[in-house]
């Protein structure tokens, strides 16, 4: 298995060290331990693929180690479309590494031989591309907990463990557990979870999975109902207190929701990702409450937030509080700052058009608008014209954090190259001629990178839109080529913007909408071999 890893990290290290991207982010210490391979492909064993990346990440956070964890990997791994819990190449792997800033990669692979289990894992220096040799624990199935404990102490050169995650459960219970996170259908994974809690009623760690399938069906009664049963002491008591609070704020119990998310603020540090997540939501709370709330203004907690974190969402909630507040100023700026992070945030746009509208910007807010109904069906059914009073703006669409310590990837500011001696237009232009050649050489991750700069600096810049596009349509995330493909031909009209929507129409299976492209590429260049062809394939 060395070769060809060796092979493959290799290959994947000098693409991602060759741009400038790689070269500007600092050497950190994360781990990331990826599931495992079943080596001896026994589907009755599956489950123990992710369960060796959770206990491995338990065992190591346990000693001190920054590892990832699974809800950092799980949100990393639906950001770039892979599936959570499916095989990937160790290529792939490594490209999550590097964007949740590890260092080290770990990897592995499990089997069973009767009652015996066997684990092997081996670490992936991601900044050098070396292979470290692998370490490898046995023992008996039923002390599954003591194999992955030991290989964590070892591969944290016997560190000593300094917090845990409370007493394990049963290994049926904890089966359970992890079959419920991998579950895809709520009913499913709702089964699993109460399973697991039925077979170890201690079981907070599933509690606070049951909450989340709770909550994503809208049942906050009972979602509510399972956080409060958590203990005061569990190592999961501070995430459960904050689940509760999101609980009774979407069942509009705003008060007891305030008080909640008050007094977890009190005990958080001012400087943490669990505060800017609080902040946000006390923001959201006051939203919901209405003109003049008791504690203070929405505007005033979700500044705290956008100052604590550069959330794309806390930017766009702290905009939308200014315009309903009908502070039109404001909201302008912290909604451009929103669409930079975000470009085809639909949502943003629309509401950034209502503040350009009303501060007097009509042509701004019209284009803004436009580009709100291109990018989203809601929108659609809008009158196109500019009014003379700002559009109305929906209510609800002020945005949650249901989770209160989540690693913000895929982040434009994270990339951005600050200079006080260029103007921004020269220095959008020098990304995106970097941009351009890393796309023509396929070094998707670094052109990337150098994209996203160039659309932070120059957000409505046809070109890198148009190339950001391709980038997804050759990595098979069509959804999102479409959505970047809308804001080129929003900015620029092109004969090449209209053939790659229509591409990537067709590859996502729509050939009513990809003929419709390719039939506008035809009308603006009757010569066009690429609109013909596509034209010609299409049924």
């Amino acid at each position: 298995m060395a070769t060809w890893l060796a092979r493959g990290v290799a290959a994947t290290v000098v693409l991602l060290l060759s741009g400038a991207a790689a070269a500007a982010q600092p050497a950190a210490e994360r781990l990331l331990v990826v599931p495992f391979e079943n080596a001896g492909s026994e589907a009755h064993y599956q489950w123990l693929s992710e369960a060796s990346a959770v206990l491995l990440t338990d065992g190591l956070r346990a000693r001190d180690r920054d590892a990832i964890t699974r809800l950092e990997r799980v949100n990393a791994f639906r950001q770039l479309d892979l599936p959570v819990a499916g095989s990937l190449t160790r290529a792939t792997v490594i490209k999550v590494g590097h964007l949740l800033g590890a260092r080290d990669l770990i990897v592995g692979s499990f089997g069973v031989a009767g009652d015996e289990l066997t684990v092997s894992a081996q670490v992936i220096r991601v900044d050098v591309g070396r292979v470290e040799p692998p370490t490898t624990e046995r023992g008996p199935l039923t002390d599954l907990f003591a194999v992955y404990d030991r290989l964590a102490r070892r591969l944290a050169h016997d560190a000593r463990v300094t917090e845990g995650t409370g007493p394990n459960p049963p290994l049926d219970a904890f089966e359970s557990f992890i079959k419920g996170l991998l579950a895809e259908n709520p009913a499913t994974r709702n089964a699993f979870l109460e399973a697991a809690i039925r077979e170890h009623p201690d079981f907070d760690r599933a509690r606070l999975a049951l909450w989340e399938v709770r909550t994503d069906q809208g049942d906050h009664d009972s979602a509510l109902a399972t956080v409060r049963t958590v203990r005061s002491g569990s190592p999961f008591a501070r995430r459960a207190q904050f689940a509760a609070a999101v609980s009774l704020l979407e069942l509009k119990r705003h008060n007891e929701a305030f008080e909640a998310f008050t007094a977890l603020l009190d005990a958080t540090p001012d400087d943490s990702v669990s505060a800017a997540a609080i902040l946000n939501n006390l923001g959201v709370v006051q939203i919901r409450r209405g003109a003049a709330p008791p504690g203070g203004s929405a505007p005033y907690y979700l500044t705290k937030a956008a100052d604590a974190d550069r959330d794309p969402d806390y930017l766009f909630n702290l905009g939308y509080a200014y315009v309903l507040d009908r502070q039109f100023q404001g909201a302008i700026y912290w909604l451009r700052e929103a669409v930079r992070r975000d470009p085809t945030d639909a949502d943003a746009h629309f509401v950034l058009a209502a503040a350009l509208q009303g501060s007097g910007s009509a042509v701004e807010g019209a284009r803004e608008r436009d580009l709100a109904k291109r990018l989203s069906a809601r929108y659609e059914e809008l009158d196109g014209e500019a009014a003379a009073a700002p559009p109305p703006v929906p209510v609800g669409l002020e945005r949650v954090a249901l989770e209160p310590e989540v690693w913000r990837a895929l982040r434009a500011d994270h990339a951005i190259v600050t200079s006080t001696q260029r103007e921004h237009t020269e220095l959008a232009a020098f990304h995106l001629d970097r941009g351009r050649r890393l796309f023509d050489k396929e070094q998707d991750r670094e052109a990337m990178a150098e994209l996203r700069r160039a659309v932070y600096l120059s957000p409505y810049d046809a070109d890198a839109h148009l190339l950001i596009g391709r980038i997804h349509l050759r990595g098979g995330r069509f959804g999102d080529a479409v959505d970047a493909l809308k804001i080129s031909l929003w900015s620029e009209e092109t004969v090449a913007g209209r053939i790659a929507l229509a591409e990537a129409f067709l590859k996502a299976g729509n050939s009513a909408q990809a003929r419709s492209e390719a039939e506008r590429a035809l009308a603006l260049d009757p010569d066009s071999a690429d609109a013909k062809r596509l034209l010609a394939i299409i049924k």
